[in-house]
């Protein structure tokens, strides 16, 4: 596939992307549900920069179809890392393209009424907002069976399998990323948080609970080598690195 993708139209493209994102679920129909208003007298101890992110009129352009209301949860209290399983030797110019052909490819052939992941992270370590609803808001994403409540989705542009080079601009960003997100809630990178499985489609039972890392693998939540051995290898410093980013010891 990374032979052939650059020489595919358009419209196939699209359609093969389209399985790159193997255990994601869509949420349901969308309902308006505010997130709450954080008090600032009650700001969180361990706050971390928010990195800069690219909007995501960059990469959607014109021509979307309208998008229902987005879904809120009361806040983000673990991350999953993804990878796209798409190409990695593409130039950092080329992102929002290929952005745009994941979107079309889960909207399309998934038939999904957004991009499932909340964000997206180039290999020159460049932040794009995916699942439209507010970067600073807890938008319910769609990019894992189970666990899409109270989670983030962040995805590497790229295959991360064992062997690959995962670049160091990369993992950094996906550590800003989560720094930022979870110290909305206090949360530290290093720790365990419990989570509720919401389908069976999830390495646990519907109702069951998961005590799961807070800056998790895809395969922890779901039957998956996502996000690939090589980039799994890199979680517990990407933990470490986001935990300095809230000035955490």
């Amino acid at each position: 596939m990374v032979l052939l993708l650059g020489c595919l139209p358009g419209a196939a493209v699209a359609l093969v992307l389209a399985f790159c994102a193997v255990g994601a679920a869509p949420t349901g129909a969308r309902s308006a549900h505010p997130a709450p208003t954080r008090n600032p007298a009650t700001a969180p101890a361990h706050a971390a920069a928010r990195p800069v992110i690219v909007p995501r009129a960059r990469w959607a352009g014109e021509g979307l179809p309208a998008q229902p209301p987005p879904r809120y949860d009361d806040r983000v209290v673990a991350v999953f890392v993804h990878h796209t399983d798409s190409p990695n030797g593409y130039d950092c110019a080329d992102a929002p393209r290929i952005i745009r052909a994941l979107y079309q490819g889960q909207t399309s052939a998934r038939q999904w009424d957004d991009i499932g992941y909340n964000f997206l992270v180039d290999r020159c370590g460049t932040i794009y907002e995916g699942r439209a609803g507010g970067v600073d808001r807890p938008v319910t994403g769609a990019h894992t069976q189970g666990f899409n409540h109270r989670t983030a989705g962040i995805a590497a542009i790229g295959t991360f399998t064992a062997g690959t080079p995962v670049p160091p601009e990369m993992t950094e960003a996906i550590a800003a990323l989560a720094a930022w997100k979870l110290g909305l809630s206090d949360v530290d990178p290093r720790s365990r948080v419990a989570l509720v499985s919401s389908n069976g489609g999830s390495r646990y039972a519907a109702g069951a609970t998961a005590v799961l890392p807070a800056v998790a693998g895809h395969d922890a939540g779901y039957q998956t080598s996502c996000p690939g051995a090589a980039l799994s290898a890199r979680l517990e410093a990407i933990r470490a690195r986001a935990a300095r980013l809230q000035g955490r010891t």
